[in-house]
């Protein structure tokens, strides 16, 4: 409960937003689950599939993809309403999950995947100009530290359950079921989102179809990074061509000066994009360790990703409630480190063999480290934002999510298939993640404020 500037106590759970806020954390809760899940079981889809080459790219495709929808979603977003946008990226959503859980073959299931990046990124948008446009600035720490909670049952049930189908049943209903129940979900919500005012009163005038090109030319150069290895001597060619592809592509979709890290919003975006490829890009590559070299089944090896999605629901919450007092500095400095020693146990684990549970127990602390930033990070970006460039603003940070996450998550594949038949390919990704976790102290450091003070110092009323 906060007092907005009128003095009326409002909670994000009292009547005026109930319904807004179940919607939108059930949205929340079902992509949390399909990306715990798919984390969890991509290693036995891989090897039904035969797609090991395509391992990565099954991840990395679904992030670059994503990229489009964002844009197209963000600039719709700012010329009008969230309900049409919203409808639109949940039914891509489904689709690209009913064809990845239908596929007969790799390259099939990464095609389902494309269609589903387009549908993740326009939803991720879509929900956080609804909570711009329908929530008052003071509950906006608290909306995003619900969406962080949201992550907490898929964590404890998510990746234990994806397992537990797979082995049980069959892979193919981790992407079916989740599918089925988006459709129940958005069923059940989008009659009350229908009757709430979501138009902006000055919308937007900029030309869509630069930007909308630019999104199509950097997911093209994330896949073309993703599929390089595929192109045996012109590997490392294709890599250079690919990188180039996505700097100049990446600058009119981004703030100005996000890839120098000015102060203040660009170097919101760019530490955004950073700690998500240092943690996302490692991620998919634990479930993997602990099935190829601790013999674990998909059910247990899910369970290795339990600890860290609880602590970052726990830290999230604290962020919501006392970002303002724990400050941006110390949240960053405290944030990476904690991200920065879960990469260290990840890669001492895999290099010496230790007991797995000193990696599932060492994985927790990064969950700790991402729920301090991650939120922190999207009200930052809300408060240096005004109706006009919301939805350009919203689209930029998740941009920066998916681009970071795609590219690293691509160049560790490269990095990991040419040191297959060796001891150095898991050790190798999480010494990449350590290094760009360490960067983003860069940006980090120059957040700067803007009116998330004002939002969320009336937390001290609650």
């Amino acid at each position: 409960m906060v007092t907005t500037s009128d003095g009326d106590a409002v909670g994000v759970w009292q009547s005026r937003y109930l319904w807004v806020t179940v919607g939108a954390v059930a949205l929340v809760f079902l992509a949390a689950m399909q990306s715990l899940a798919v984390t969890t079981v991509m290693p036995v889809v891989s090897a039904d599939l035969d797609g090991d080459r395509l391992y990565a790219v099954a991840f990395a495709g679904t992030l670059a993809t994503s990229v489009i929808g964002m844009v197209a979603v963000g600039a719709w977003c700012d010329r009008g309403g969230v309900l049409a946008p919203l409808t639109t990226a949940v039914v891509l959503f489904v689709v690209g999950l009913v064809i990845a859980g239908l596929a007969l073959s790799m390259p099939a299931l990464v095609a389902g995947r494309l269609v589903q990046g387009l549908g993740t990124g326009g939803q991720t948008v879509a929900l956080y100009v609804v909570v711009a446009r329908v929530y008052p600035p003071a509950l906006h720490g608290r909306v995003f530290a619900a969406f962080s909670a949201a992550w907490v049952l898929p964590s404890l049930i998510g990746p234990f359950l994806a397992g537990a189908v797979t082995e049980f049943l069959h892979w193919r209903w981790v992407f079916l079921g989740v599918a089925g129940l988006t459709v129940i979900a958005f069923a059940l919500v989008v009659a009350r989102l229908h009757g709430l005012s979501l138009h902006t009163d000055h919308p937007s005038t900029e030309r869509v179809w630069p930007r909308l090109a630019c999104a199509v030319a950097l997911a093209a150069g994330a896949l073309g990074l993703s599929l390089a290895g595929e192109l045996g001597a012109w590997s490392w060619a294709a890599v250079a061509a690919s990188a180039l592809v996505i700097v100049l592509s990446s600058r009119p979709l981004l703030p100005r000066g996000t890839l120098v890290a000015a102060r203040g919003l660009p170097s919101v975006v760019l530490m955004r994009g950073l700690i998500a490829g240092a943690l996302f890009g490692a991620e998919i590559y634990v479930p993997y360790l602990l099935i190829a070299d601790y013999g674990f089944t998909p059910t247990w090896a899910g369970l290795g990703l339990t600890a860290a999605a609880l602590a970052w629901a726990v830290a999230a919450d604290l962020q919501g409630r006392f970002g303002d007092r724990i400050g941006n500095t110390r949240i960053t400095v405290i944030g990476t480190g904690l991200l920065v020693a879960a990469l260290l146990f990840a890669l001492v684990t895999a290099l010496l063999l230790l007991h797995p549970a000193v990696m599932i127990a060492g994985w927790a602390l990064a969950g700790g480290g991402m729920g301090l930033m991650y939120p922190r990070l999207t009200v930052l970006t809300l408060a240096y934002s005004n109706p006009q460039n919301q939805g350009f603003n919203s689209s930029a940070l998740s941009i920066a999510d998916s681009i970071g996450t795609a590219t690293t998550i691509a160049v560790m594949g490269l990095v990991f298939t040419a040191l297959v038949g060796t001891d150095a390919g898991f050790p190798a990704v999480f010494a990449i993640a350590a290094v760009l976790a360490l960067g983003a102290l860069v940006p980090g450091l120059r957040l700067g404020h803007a009116h998330e003070m004002r939002q969320v110092g009336a937390d001290r009323g609650a």
